[in-house]
């Protein structure tokens, strides 16, 4: 049996499996939580999606000790080509987590304040307070 792709098929001698995307982002998104909850903040919730498609996700919903909800987009790259994980966040994809915050702000009966970071896991992690505001 020959095998063309990068992962190596159960059992498959030589070739070392590669994490896929998913895994990769799902570590970073591990980092990015453990990073935030040792400064005090408090997971909400988890990869929060609004229903149907075209919506959008929050990889994080943390809430600070304040009780500010802070809703947290992790950004992971491997090198540093095409600016980096923070070059990423494009406008389309700002307003898709707003989009989706504002969906999860409409199940609380009073929304508190609230802000948009970022997280970048890179070579090192950087946490970027208020890195953008709904427009």
């Amino acid at each position: 049996m020959k095998f063309l792709g990068k992962r190596k098929p159960e059992g498959a001698p030589g070739l070392a499996a590669s994490p896929t995307t998913r895994e990769r982002g799902n570590a970073a998104e591990d980092q990015a939580l453990a990073h935030l909850q040792a400064a005090g903040l408090q997971l909400v919730v988890r990869n929060y999606r609004t229903p149907g498609r075209g919506g959008g996700e929050i990889d994080l919903v943390m809430r600070e000790r304040d009780g500010t909800l802070v809703f947290v987009e992790v950004r992971s790259r491997a090198g540093s080509a095409f600016g980096g994980a923070g070059a990423s966040i494009s406008a389309t994809k700002q307003q898709r987590i707003i989009f989706a915050a504002r969906h999860y702000l409409l199940r609380l009966p009073s929304p508190p304040p609230c802000r948009f970071d970022v997280v970048l896991v890179e070579a090192s992690l950087q946490w970027l307070k208020a890195a953008f505001d709904a427009q």
